[in-house]
């Protein structure tokens, strides 16, 4: 691991959590934005007038952007059904995703193998509020369990589905191949989220 890394995953400034979490934000609900334009070019206006400002402590800043997410999925789920709304919305979410794990991964320098990957996972997970431990199964399958989130209580069901697929990007973006894989989630009345963490080409080592 090294020091840039390191030195993250035992603290980040308050300054470097806000600006981390506006980089999400950005990436992520421009994605949406995008969706709502194309099927309903002036959904937008009734929406940014309505929601929360960005603004202050960072549970503030997260309860705004779960709302923001929930409202623009809500509404991409009105237009075109929970089916078809929700899977546009994972695969442009996924994309998104994937060139912030790449992002992350070069300006933390994460390494290929599984120690740096929690690393920095768990670094990215901080910036919004998410708890996370992995059990590993094999060397290169784990159960991901998420015991605390801090959007969860701002997102409906079809909001955490979709926008999971983020975090399945990250994954990706961070370790090319990665899968990660929700079957449990808070947000349908689970106490954990529950994900299956697979790793191609990953070798047996000691992490936590």
């Amino acid at each position: 691991m090294n020091a840039r890394l390191a030195a993250a995953s035992l603290w980040l400034p308050p300054w470097t959590v806000r600006r981390e979490l506006e980089r999400v934000a950005a990436a992520t609900t421009s994605v949406l934005d995008s969706l709502l334009e194309q099927h309903v070019p002036g959904a937008l206006e009734a929406i940014r007038r309505d929601e929360l400002p960005q603004r202050g402590s960072l549970r503030r800043r997260r309860t705004a952007l779960a709302a923001a997410h929930t409202v623009r999925v809500a509404r991409l789920v009105q237009l075109l059904g929970r089916e078809e709304g929700v899977a546009e919305a994972r695969r442009a979410l996924f994309a998104a995703g994937v060139a912030l794990g790449k992002e992350a991964q070069q300006r933390l320098g994460v390494g290929r193998n599984r120690r740096d990957l929690l690393c920095a996972a768990r670094i990215l997970y901080r910036v919004l509020g998410i708890r996370f431990r992995a059990e590993w199964r094999t060397p290169d399958e784990a159960t991901v369990r998420i015991d605390r989130c801090a959007l969860a209580n701002g997102y409906s069901p079809e909001a955490c589905l979709a926008l999971s697929a983020t975090d399945a990007g990250v994954v990706a973006g961070l370790w090319p191949g990665a899968r990660l894989e929700f079957n449990e989630r808070i947000t349908e009345g689970k106490k954990a989220c529950i994900a299956r963490l697979s790793l191609p080409e990953a070798k047996s080592e000691a992490v936590q």
